[in-house]
């Protein structure tokens, strides 16, 4: 059977830069800074004071009180994000074949402020006075789940589960469930909420987290000054949809994708393979799906942590697979405006990188001050660029050594031959 072409028909995201997409992108493209000192939680008896975090939106207000009790925060984000896809999509419900229409969602940790609520409550008044609510509240896949009870779409409801290749993980698969003729809508992403003492402190001790106190200056991807990542969260979400189907409904459409690969450093629990062997070939299988050659790209969404070691395998790795064609990508880390989603970092990369390709603009690297010689590549360091983008990729990688890129293409009216 002939593979279907895959089309992303509607866009949404709630992060540390906006409310929204429009939101996000007019701050993305002036170079705003989402990271700043936390007020959500206190912090008197934590070290880690500074983090992406989304302000300034009532969720209790949105969702009411009665579902926003029942449900945990990273579900608050997915059902806000993907209630604007849905709508920027403009899907009349009754119009669908609701068995064909699929959710896939994911989260790098799911429920973790209600799993340390719950167990502080069990320990204070005893673990027969846990809410019933707890595990449907905490597990990952009730995500994905609430987004199909709120649509009614009865097809596969899934969430694959690869730290912070979640998103990225997510979104392939719902491609290629399309793809190859089983789904013809999926409402993919990805949504992480682990701003909380629990999630903090637990990055922080592994080292993994900026020592720095400046959250206008912490997350400095690719600089020689790097040290750790910053914590973020938020949610992004694509409406995925067959070709054929969103054109017998004369739908707008930001973008195809036309590639995705995944594979396993197999090497380490943390540390990815220092070589960036498993980052190379995941960018060339996405490429070869695609059938798209290496010199068509045009922009890389990095996964461009701010850590030192995945920054330089990451350049490593691009710098090997692209080789004299590296020095016309233009490589741009959204991690240094809004800090790291962890689950959700793909799927709102993945937007931004939608964005990129249907504007021609590729937002600026913060705080790139001083470029780490071993991260040698065309970085948007200073200010964002204006560029033909036709093929773009968007990179993810995760603790235990996974990998996952899409492979992004403009969206021409002669694309419709």
């Amino acid at each position: 059977m002939m593979k279907r072409r895959v089309v992303i028909t509607g866009i949404g995201s709630i992060n540390p830069l906006g409310h929204n997409v429009s939101e996000t992108w007019e701050k993305a493209k002036q170079g705003a800074n989402g990271i700043d000192y936390i007020e959500r939680i206190p912090t008197d008896e934590i070290d880690v004071k500074i983090a992406g975090e989304i302000k300034g939106f009532d969720f209790s207000e949105y969702l009411g009180r009665k579902q926003y009790r029942r449900l945990d925060r990273f579900t608050h984000l997915a059902l806000k994000a993907t209630d604007e896809a849905m709508s920027d999509a403009d899907i009349a419900l009754d119009s669908l074949n609701l068995d064909r229409c699929g959710v896939y969602y994911s989260s790098g940790i799911g429920g973790l402020e209600t799993i340390a609520d719950e167990e502080d409550k069990a320990k204070k008044k005893g673990y027969n006075r846990l809410s019933p609510f707890f595990i449907p509240k905490a597990i990952i896949n009730l995500a994905a789940g609430n987004i199909a009870i709120q649509y009614g779409f009865r097809g596969m409801a899934t969430a694959s589960v690869t730290a912070c290749a979640s998103a990225t993980n997510t979104i392939g698969d719902a491609f290629r469930a399309i793809r190859d003729g089983y789904l013809d809508v999926v409402i993919s992403g990805g949504s992480e909420a682990s701003i909380t003492p629990l999630g903090l402190s637990g990055f922080k001790v592994m080292q993994a987290l900026s020592k720095s106190s400046d959250p206008k200056t912490a997350s400095r991807p690719f600089d020689q000054n790097r040290d750790g990542f910053v914590m973020g969260e938020g949610a992004g979400t694509l409406i995925l949809e067959d070709y054929e189907h969103a054109k017998r409904r004369g739908a707008s459409i930001h973008a195809e994708i036309v590639g995705y690969g995944s594979t396993s450093d197999a090497f380490h629990i943390t540390s990815p393979d220092s070589e960036g062997n498993g980052a190379r070939k995941c960018m060339k299988l996405a490429l070869q799906d695609g059938d798209v050659p290496a010199t068509s790209i045009n922009h890389i969404n990095a996964h461009g942590t701010s850590t030192p070691l995945n920054d330089k395998v990451e350049s490593h790795a691009i710098r090997t697979l692209f080789q004299d064609h590296t020095e016309n990508i233009h490589v741009h880390s959204t991690k240094s405006m809004m800090g790291h989603l962890l689950g959700a970092s793909g799927a709102v990369e993945s937007i931004m990188t939608v964005l990129s390709v249907k504007d021609d603009f590729v937002p600026q690297t913060l705080n790139l001050t001083r470029p780490d010689p071993e991260c040698d590549l065309t970085f948007t360091a200073h200010k964002g660029v204006h560029k033909n983008v036709d093929y773009a990729l968007c990179n993810s990688f995760g603790f235990g050594g996974h990998n996952a890129t899409l492979v992004f293409k403009k969206w021409r009216e002669e694309n419709e031959q």
